[in-house]
């Protein structure tokens, strides 16, 4: 008996220990069990909400693109957006870099504060699609009568960005923080003499009062079908960074070219040696690069050599330490060639504007995955490459850290060769790829703070 009860005393002993090592993780998993619960149950109300004003986004997104308004000219765009955030009762700016539009949503409860940016400006194109909302509007662009259409889809992003502010609204009492909407200008590029875009919301203050935290975008894409979302760690699309070379040398008779320094001539060497930038300096294994040179002025006829060329071109990369390595690389070759040839290299770099990498930060990428995996389903969350185009919401990523995301707006029953191009005359999209992007600047918001409070 005393054997027994003593076996008996350590076994309740070993079960007490096992109970207290194993109740701890299984209270964890249930805890786990039951976040992942709420959180389903949070997408699929949102997804809910997303599909009852589906047709007002779609709406919205009509108006816009039969209304469109080119960079810093986007004024009723700017009123229609501001009489509708006063309708929600948000905290509205206008004016922000010239005619954006800013809204704050505060919950009343301590969390972070997180941007959710749309692009709200047309295109210098003359729109060539069967819609019974085309655009027929023309304007001004740089002293020429132009079409204006919105041929990059910004219609479809002002129009996400009103369905989500309108179902976060509705969410106030479940919020932590605040939210701000930014509805910004001049994407495109401002007009010519003039600043804009993301940089000149940057500059006046936009991430601050209250100091941003963390900020979204996304921008429809005609050849990713409908449903998906494209994602990317790291650099997703391109710093740009254009650039003037000017060749002096010395005037001469085309007969007697001896008594020239001939800037032509020498200006060849340059772009043949500018071509061997990304060829033989740049490790493209890690990511790519362009240096092009789009354009070429000098002389005034077939024999006279020309006492100076200008070139103007353009530098693409996605990555900080090879933009770096070219901008050195640029000048180094114009110069020590034109030295060579006893003529003048002056290099402008930057010309007139410069776009930093779009750069999504790593750590917020992983953290923000399951969001769109859990969003867009199972598969349709794709990683995908990196682009060689720019977007100016690469200056609010330089400030705090930031998702930039691709939203599918191509049809199912369409191949992604017949989709038409973006700046194109007959861009177009499918509207059902909205909802998606509704759902996602929602949900991305929502876990945010969920995880930051």
């Amino acid at each position: 008996m005393l054997k027994l009860n003593k076996a008996n005393k350590k076994n309740s002993y070993k079960k007490n220990i096992i109970t207290a090592t194993l109740l701890p993780l299984l209270l964890l998993t249930s805890a786990s069990q039951s976040i992942q619960a709420k959180e389903q149950l949070s997408i699929k109300n949102v997804a809910t909400m997303a599909t009852q004003i589906e047709a007002d986004v779609i709406k919205w997104r009509r108006h816009f693109h039969q209304h469109p308004e080119l960079s810093n000219r986007e004024f009723e765009t700017a009123k229609t957006i501001a009489k509708y955030l006063n309708s929600l009762g948000l905290e509205v700016q206008t004016g922000v870099a010239k005619t954006g539009v800013v809204a704050i949503l505060d919950s009343g409860r301590p969390g972070p504060v997180v941007a959710l940016r749309a692009d709200i400006d047309g295109l210098p194109v003359t729109e060539n699609v069967n819609l019974p909302f085309a655009s027929t509007v023309r304007s001004t662009n740089n002293g020429q009568d132009v079409g204006v259409m919105h041929a990059c889809g910004h219609d479809t992003h002002i129009a996400m960005l009103m369905g989500a502010a309108k179902i976060l609204t509705s969410m106030k009492d479940k919020l932590h923080g605040k939210v701000k909407f930014i509805f910004q200008p001049a994407e495109e590029g401002a007009p010519r003499g003039e600043t804009g875009g993301a940089e000149v919301m940057v500059k006046e203050g936009v991430l601050t009062k209250p100091n941003v935290d963390v900020i979204f975008g996304l921008h429809i894409s005609s050849d990713t079908e409908v449903g998906t979302v494209n994602y990317r760690s790291g650099g997703i699309m391109a710093a740009v960074d254009p650039f003037k070379i000017v060749i002096k040398g010395k005037q001469s008779h085309g007969a007697y070219p001896w008594n020239s320094v001939d800037p032509i001539v020498t200006s060849a060497q340059i772009i043949m040696s500018l071509q061997t930038i990304v060829s033989r300096e740049v490790e493209l294994i890690d990511s790519a690069a362009v240096v092009t040179i789009g354009m070429i002025n000098g002389g005034t006829r077939s024999n006279i050599i020309p006492n100076e060329v200008e070139m103007v071109g353009t530098i693409r990369t996605l990555n900080p330490d090879i933009r770096e390595l070219i901008h050195k690389s640029v000048h180094n070759k114009a110069n020590s060639i034109a030295k060579s040839m006893n003529a003048q290299a002056i290099v402008t770099l930057p010309l007139d504007y410069s776009y930093p990498i779009t750069y999504n930060d790593e750590k917020l990428m992983t953290e923000m995955l399951p969001v769109l995996q859990a969003t867009a389903g199972v598969g349709n969350a794709k990683v995908t490459n990196p682009v060689t185009g720019a977007e100016d919401f690469s200056f609010f990523q330089e400030k705090v850290p930031g998702l930039y995301l691709f939203v599918g707006g191509r049809s199912k029953d369409m191949s992604a060769n017949q989709a038409p191009d973006h700046h194109t005359p007959e861009f177009e999209i499918d509207e059902s790829g909205m909802k998606l992007g509704v759902e996602l600047l929602t949900n991305l918001t929502l876990d945010y703070m969920s995880n930051h409070k």
